[in-house]
């Protein structure tokens, strides 16, 4: 059995295409979504992330601002920002890039924001609110783009055993509270796995859907995997490969070529979760800018 590929690409370009139009049908007399990303220090990859966050909102035809700063910044100062960008009308979605220099309370930061502008979905009032299954709610965007990758798909998660690899508050939680929703995209069995559990393989068989998102390099192996299951990769990681002329490639937490073999669908790393993620953050700022202006 080899399995098919679910291609986030494709998939997060026909996403942010339907943003795109719903923006363009909307927006006028100056009007349109607009979202601020806060970068604090020089970690290359959240720089990355960010350009291609900023990139991707001024494509889809919304206000893009970029806030950098340096990691010296102090936490009063940061709180300052968020305050400035929270009264900003301009600004209907803010997201401040983790992680942050230690010397600042990340959580302190994260409940700064508010909730209406939160399209992280990090708040405690928008984690309240995808429990209890709120629709006003704004889904953390990379659990919210493999959700809409298994409903895209085709993919039937009513009844399915989902297991659930990690319990971050970033993916594994907020995965699980999206699997176990009524409605499309939910309706599943959802075990969540973690460093605790006990005989992980015997559980990880039992899954029909297996999303591993623990940050280990190719972690799950084809004999934790059931014949015919669904696996979705939302790891990535760099090992070192000296045949590779940057002498490092990107895994997932999935050893691919093996798992592929038995799988019936499969995430490949990159170009699986990660172009999906930028895709619903877009999605939840449209969804942001819609709710602040019916207010």
């Amino acid at each position: 059995m080899s399995a098919k590929i679910l291609d986030g690409v494709a998939l997060g370009k026909t996403i942010r295409a339907e943003v795109a139009a719903e923006v363009a049908r909307l927006a006028g007399n100056g009007r349109k979504p607009g979202l601020a990303a806060v970068l604090v220090g020089e970690d290359p990859a959240s720089a990355v992330y960010v350009r291609s966050k900023g990139k991707a909102t001024e494509e889809a035809g919304m206000h893009s601002e970029t806030l950098r700063h340096l990691a010296t910044i102090s936490e009063e100062d940061l709180l300052a920002i968020v305050d400035r960008l929270n009264a900003d009308p301009q600004i209907h979605g803010i997201l401040v890039q983790l992680p942050l220099p230690k010397h600042i309370d990340s959580d302190k930061v994260l409940r700064r924001i508010d909730p209406a502008k939160d399209v992280d979905g990090f708040h405690p009032v928008n984690v309240g609110k995808l429990v209890t299954g709120d629709q006003s709610a704004f889904r953390p965007a990379t659990p919210y783009g493999v959700q809409q990758m298994l409903i895209r798909s085709g993919i039937e998660t009513k009844g399915a055993n989902a297991v659930i690899l990690g319990r971050s508050n970033i993916v594994g939680k907020p995965m699980a509270n999206l699997l176990i929703q009524q409605g499309p995209g939910g309706d599943a069995t959802v075990t969540v796995c973690h460093s605790r559990t006990r005989d992980l393989p015997a559980v990880t068989r039992g899954a029909d859907i297996l999303v591993a998102a623990i940050g280990k390099a190719e972690f799950v192996t084809a004999d934790m995997v059931r014949p015919g299951a669904v696996v979705i990769d939302v790891g990535i990681n760099r090992v070192d490969d000296a045949s590779h002329p940057k002498g490092y490639r990107l895994v997932g937490d999935v050893a691919f070529a093996e798992v592929a073999e038995k799988a019936s669908w499969i995430t490949p790393v990159p170009g699986g979760v990660g172009p999906m993620t930028i895709a619903m953050l877009l999605q939840n700022t449209l969804q942001a800018w819609r709710q602040i202006e019916s207010h």
